[in-house]
């Protein structure tokens, strides 16, 4: 390691991010810190730890004599972390200047000290987060799907699966040189074929029903229709054991039999929206065959409802992927065979099929995909089919009209929060404000609601006077009315907060300073013991 004076002068200038750490430490700095420090940084990738320097920015050099013998402390460091750490002298004009070049840790090791894995939060250091650790650990396991199938030939591959991924691979890519590539480097190219031998990823994208049935019976997909969600009993199954480029568009075709249309009144004109979108279906699918583990011996079940369908593949979400950040975290299980569903243009490298089925069910005013049915061993994703609102979606229409552009997922996230009631989620607050400033919602107080266009479009004023509430001034008419028909005895205040009972006691009790300051009303007695009367008080009367 070579660090020069300029290298440190680019360093002082920059934030202190989770690569790079100072410390003034300038008689000396503890060992076992320094350890510690050092773990931290190989576990979030490496960086460089530096010694007599101050730690806000605008920095100083301040010097350092802590560590005089950099040789026995780099042998520490070895001993008890079991990485090389470098370790680098500065003779600055301000004084001496240590610096420590961490390395990463390695692939799918995270370094412990005193069996402790560390990681930085601030100015601390805290131990690893339990999803943090295992996406770590998962970095060591192999992608199943890349692996060879010994025993399986290229002759295990379907010629209809290859022609149909060539076709498309052509197409997504614009390659017009794979139509004349041979099979076995077409193949290769793709790295479906590895020297020759055939991956599992060929199998379940190319494989013929004897070659999965003989090498990876557990590929097969499983479609069942039931006529009623209580049903045990399905009225229909597909067994769908090949090559997935194979029956893909059969599966679409078979549920689409049964994908009843909703139809709505949109002003002049007459909507249809489908039961189940062909789009969110077939990504609900591809995910299930893309990140499912292959490693497991129970099949994938697709099953048709009337009104839903529910997508079941073995095992849980990959490292770091939950229900509730599937939007935000990608992690594929199987890169192989994703890879390959990308080139063929079926899936996005970017992991985008979770967002194109929350789009496509908030765009039809249904509920958003289901994920909660998952657990350890199974990934459970259900699609709801019945229309909640259509006066939303109307709405929703004429507000992407309006703005000239399509509403972003995060527009869409933040408007189905509004509409169901919901708490905003994290990643679309930022949206709230340009939606407020395109006129699609409002916010009363701390409330967000949809607009006043809203309840105007689906013929409902009242309903939006209802939701936003009464103004201020109409809500101390009503309290004022209330104390003035109840002047012999008096009104407590437990009393008027049921005159308005959708604002908190605070509120309340705001709105009753305001009647006292203008002589309206006055309490007898103090805290919650008082009872309000009308008029100023009697001493005010008199004056």
């Amino acid at each position: 390691m070579v660090v020069t004076l300029a290298q440190l002068d680019a360093w002082m200038l920059a934030a202190e991010a989770e690569h790079l750490e100072f410390k003034e430490a300038k008689n000396s700095f503890d060992a076992d810190k320094l350890v510690r420090y050092c773990a931290a940084l190989a576990n979030e990738g490496g960086g460089h730890f530096v010694l007599g320097v101050t730690d806000k920015r605008p920095r100083q050099v301040v010097g350092s004599r802590a560590f005089q013998n950099l040789e026995a402390t780099k042998h520490q460091l070895v001993d008890r972390l079991r990485i090389r750490v470098d370790a680098d002298e500065l003779t600055h004009q301000d004084g001496r200047v240590l610096v420590f070049a961490v390395p990463g840790r390695p692939i799918g090791m995270p370094i412990q000290v005193e069996g402790a894995y560390l990681m930085r939060s601030g100015e601390s250091l805290v131990p690893m987060t339990p999803d943090a650790l295992q996406r770590i650990f998962a970095e060591a396991q192999p992608d199943y799907s890349a692996e060879v199938c010994a025993a399986a030939k290229i002759e295990d591959l379907d010629e209809r699966a290859i022609a149909r991924f060539r076709l498309k691979w052509t197409e997504r890519s614009k390659r017009a040189d794979l139509h004349d590539l041979a099979v076995p480097q077409l193949l290769a190219d793709a790295e479906l074929l590895v020297e020759g031998r055939v991956t599992y990823a060929a199998l379940v994208l190319l494989g013929t029903h004897r070659a999965l049935g003989k090498y990876l019976a557990n590929a097969e997909l499983i479609f069942e229709y039931r006529a009623d969600d209580a049903s045990i009993a399905y009225q229909q199954r597909k067994e769908y054991r090949e090559g997935f480029l194979l029956f893909d568009d059969d599966l679409w075709d078979t549920i689409n039999l049964r994908n009843n249309l909703f139809s709505y009144q949109d002003g002049l004109f007459r909507q249809e929206i489908p039961a189940f979108n062909e789009q969110a279906v077939r990504e609900a699918v591809l995910n299930a065959v893309s990140h499912r583990d292959y490693r497991l011996g129970g099949s994938t079940f697709v099953k048709q409802y009337p009104h839903r369908i529910q997508v079941d593949s073995p095992g849980g979400f990959p490292d770091g992927v939950t229900a509730e950040n599937i939007l935000l975290r990608q992690s594929p299980r199987n890169r192989r065979l994703a890879d390959a569903l990308a080139r063929c243009g079926l899936v996005e490298r970017s992991g985008q099929g979770a967002d194109r089925m929350f789009s496509s069910a908030v765009r039809e005013g249904k509920l958003p995909p289901d994920f909660s049915g998952s657990d350890d061993y199974q990934v459970s994703v259900v699609l709801h089919g019945q229309v909640q609102d259509e006066r939303f979606v109307g709405f929703m229409e004429r507000v992407g009209k309006e703005a000239q552009r399509a509403l972003s997922l995060d527009d869409l996230i933040a408007l189905d929060a509004v509409h169901r009631e919901l708490p905003m989620p994290e990643r679309a607050a930022a949206r709230v404000a340009v939606l407020i400033e395109m006129g699609a919602i409002e916010r009363v107080g701390r409330k967000l609601l949809l607009s006043r266009r809203f309840y105007a479009h689906v013929g409902k004023r009242g309903e939006y006077t209802r939701r936003r509430g009464l103004d201020r001034g109409t809500s101390k008419a009503l309290l004022l009315q209330h104390i003035q028909a109840s002047a012999t005895e008096g009104s407590p205040l437990a009393e008027l907060n049921q005159v308005l009972p959708s604002l908190k006691p605070a509120q309340v009790q705001n709105l009753l300073r305001d009647l006292k300051r203008d002589g309206q009303a006055h309490p007898v007695g103090r805290t919650r013991a008082a009872r309000w009367f009308p008029g100023p008080p009697p001493e005010a009367a008199g004056e």
